[in-house]
């Protein structure tokens, strides 16, 4: 079944953190769809629960330097 969720992220300062948030995100089998915001500490993400699940996720995040709330 597809999930989406925002996860609120601290540390994503730049573009470019949101870019190592994304494709850390997006190396996940089963994610779909990932957008991360620096401004407003979120990141976005549309998944197949039947492959990964939020806490991988919220793992593949943190294990990239960032914390999630």
């Amino acid at each position: 079944m597809i999930e989406s969720a925002s996860i609120i992220v601290t540390g994503m300062k730049c573009g470019g953190c949101e870019t190592t948030v994304k494709n850390t995100v997006q190396a996940l089998d089963g994610v779909l769809l990932v957008n991360a915001s620096s401004k407003n500490d979120q990141v976005d993400v549309e998944f197949d629960d039947s492959k990964t699940s939020l806490d991988d996720i919220k793992t593949s995040i943190t294990n990239a330097g960032f914390n999630v709330k």
